[in-house]
């Protein structure tokens, strides 16, 4: 299952870190919850990223608050990409788990 969209970037501080975070659209989260997948700490879902130039694996989180899941965003990530946080960020995601 592949998506690609314009995500909000927000900030989640915690202790003494701030971690950034793309939303993901309600339509793909609604799909990513639906899939049979095998059960993962905090309801994680493992997916391959891409932003410009920069390729990872990773895992997204369900939010509660949102209602969405909700992806990591990596520092290296930010800095090789010049990701303005202001700004929406364009995300390829490709679900590895389902």
């Amino acid at each position: 299952m592949r998506f690609e969209f314009d995500g909000e970037i927000f900030r989640w501080s915690a202790r003494q870190e701030d971690w950034y975070f793309v939303e993901l659209p309600a339509e793909a989260s609604a799909d990513i919850r639906e899939l049979p997948r095998p059960p993962r700490g905090f309801g994680a879902v493992r997916v391959q990223v891409g932003i410009g130039g920069s390729r990872w694996r990773t895992s997204v989180f369900p939010d509660a608050e949102r209602g969405r899941y909700v992806l990591p965003l990596k520092r290296s990530v930010r800095e090789a990409e010049a990701i303005d946080l202001a700004a929406p960020v364009h995300v390829h995601l490709e679900v590895q788990d389902g």
